[in-house]
């Protein structure tokens, strides 16, 4: 149990990226009235801005 429990945590940034990052980028893109290119959805670009941002964080070890 422990050891499924550590690497959650190992992943939580990027898990952090995707779950809460995603959607509030969304909700700033469509907020903002930008139209994301080749007709994605503002919730598309927002999870995959969040994962970028998440797995930066995860590489570098830190957020800022």
């Amino acid at each position: 149990m422990t050891f499924i429990v550590t690497k959650i945590f190992h992943f939580l940034p990027l898990i952090f990226g995707i779950a809460f990052l995603g959607p509030l980028l969304a909700q700033v893109i469509q907020a903002a009235g930008w139209v994301p290119p080749l007709g994605v959805s503002p919730l598309i670009l927002g999870i995959c801005l969040g994962s970028l941002l998440g797995l930066a964080a995860q590489v570098r070890g830190r957020w800022i």
